[in-house]
């Protein structure tokens, strides 16, 4: 009997690490070694030889394995429409983001997906590290006054005394690629940035896997401009020096002021990957 794509349980999502690319995104590595949330469909949930990640945050699919694999290829677009889609809808999301863990995706992807209702949409996508050795450490500005930096912590994060005002602002950071605070508090880093009693800034880790840490930054549209990016990213990737640790930083081709700070920071370009797109 033909066998059709299924759901791994988190137990079982070692069983993926064999098609794995070694050099593909950390995201893929994280899930499956589950310290990020997420879910795995696989041909054969014995020995599988083709999967998709979907991102514990909904930001995305992942196909790993072989692009080759005609019974998962020609299951695929029945299956997004009768489990993906319908579970997407439940959490809001309108696009179907996918990349292939190695780029001998990307054909197989344009060609499955060319009949969706919305022309399949492509991006680049870079990813970075930094060698201790590139770190430009001289490149960090100065905070300005009235703004302080400090570290996530459990006692930060609970927030008891009510000193932050929009503390849903750092829960909503961390819960969104994390299963809890206590796992991110463990395997993750993070910095704040305050003003006037308000997180204005946070860098803090999506994703993790072994000592990789993905860097994830976002600051409040009110106080961009004043390089908060760059000095919260300066902290973190101290600590993770300090506590050997590898910066991973991950931006779309188009986002300028991402791909500037990385590269002020030091940051030197690993690989690219295509991104694909289409309207549920």
């Amino acid at each position: 009997m033909k066998n059709v794509i299924s759901e791994l349980k988190k137990s079982e999502f070692h069983k993926c690490l064999t098609i794995l690319n070694e050099q593909g995104q950390v995201e893929a590595k994280a899930i499956i070694a589950g310290t990020n949330p997420g879910r795995v469909f696989v041909d054969n949930p014995q020995a599988p030889t083709s999967g998709l990640i979907w991102l514990g945050n909904h930001d995305g699919f992942i196909f790993i394995g072989d692009e080759n694999n005609k019974q998962f290829n020609n299951e695929l677009n029945a299956f997004i429409d009768s489990v993906i889609v319908p579970d997407a809808e439940k959490v809001g999301l309108k696009w179907f983001e996918g990349v292939g863990n190695h780029s001998k995706w990307d054909n197989t992807i344009k060609r499955l997906f060319t009949h969706r209702k919305v022309k399949v949409g492509s991006w680049l996508q870079r990813v970075y590290g930094l060698p201790k050795e590139n770190y430009n450490q001289a490149s960090e500005p100065t905070l300005e006054q009235g703004y302080t930096i400090h570290k996530i912590t459990k006692t930060l994060y609970e927030n008891q005394n009510d000193s932050i005002k929009n503390i849903d602002f750092l829960h909503d950071t961390i819960v969104w690629s994390w299963s809890s605070a206590d796992h991110f508090l463990s395997e993750g880093i993070g910095y704040c940035i305050v003003y006037d009693d308000e997180i204005v800034s946070i860098c803090s880790s999506s994703f993790v896997f072994e000592n990789i840490q993905c860097i994830g930054i976002e600051t409040l549209q009110a106080h961009q401009g004043k390089k908060l990016a760059q000095i919260a990213a300066h902290r973190f990737i101290k600590d993770c020096f300090e506590n050997n640790r590898v910066p991973y930083w991950d931006c779309m081709d188009g986002n300028k002021p991402s791909i500037a700070v990385a590269e002020r920071l030091g940051f030197c370009r690993s690989f690219n990957y295509m991104g694909y797109e289409f309207s549920f």
